[in-house]
């Protein structure tokens, strides 16, 4: 899979450590940003992996800061950007099977690396259900444009 990362500065070693973990995995990597623990805004980062996973440059997202909400909300302002919060296995597993999200956001402050490599791994793994998930994905989809 090609996998698109972006974090602040919070997110920062996070993510690279994520960049190292997936790339073992076999996966390619699409690396946004940001290169280092200085002061960033996070929205340009956050935005640009969900603009890829979107577009089709990447088969997902993985955006990263010191909660998550806030990488999440700007990753969810690119149209067609389904970012999930998931900071536990549960949520991560429900992001993909009921939502079908297509970007994972996760909170560096919240979420050990070990947790965390397990949340990449359920979520890339886990596939969307569809049926009745589908009408709702495609409703949530619609209120983009109102």
């Amino acid at each position: 899979m090609k996998i698109s990362l972006g974090s602040d500065h919070a997110g920062y070693e996070l993510k690279s450590h994520l960049v190292t973990f997936l790339k073992a995995a076999g996966h390619e990597i699409i690396d946004v940003g940001t290169d280092s623990t200085d002061s960033v805004d996070y929205p340009e980062f956050c935005a640009g992996a969900a603009r890829l996973a979107v577009s089709g440059e990447a088969d997902f997202g993985i955006v990263m800061g010191g909660s998550g909400q806030g990488e999440q909300l700007a990753a969810n302002k690119v149209k067609g950007a389904r970012a999930a919060l998931c900071n536990c296995l549960y949520t991560a597993r429900m992001a993909r099977e009921h939502n079908d999200a297509n970007v994972l956001s996760i909170g560096a402050r919240v979420v050990g690396v070990g947790l965390a490599e397990e949340i990449v791994t359920l979520f890339l793994s886990t596939a969307f259900e569809g049926g009745r998930h589908q009408r709702r994905v495609d409703q949530v989809m619609a209120i983009e444009d109102e």
